[in-house]
């Protein structure tokens, strides 16, 4: 049960980072889709902590979003 509450709160930052960065840069959810060559709401699961993305994803969103993987996933465990 902890863990499925402890992923659940990464998973919740991490999507809270992706929207954060993706709204700093104007980019929507569509856009970055395309970018990442993905389907819209599969970046909105994502944002929602509704799917785990894998780390090739991340990879490709951190690119996407002109940032390396390490400030994306920043204290995506604290809390």
């Amino acid at each position: 049960m902890s863990q499925d509450i402890n992923k659940h709160k990464i998973l919740k930052n991490l999507g809270n980072n992706i929207r954060k960065y993706r709204n700093e840069q104007n980019i929507s959810q569509e856009e970055l889709a395309f970018k990442i060559n993905s389907a819209r709401n599969f970046v909105g699961c994502i944002e929602r902590a509704e799917k785990s993305p894998t780390i090739i994803t991340l990879c490709k969103i951190a690119n996407a979003l002109n940032m390396k993987l390490e400030e994306l996933v920043k204290d995506i465990d604290k809390n």
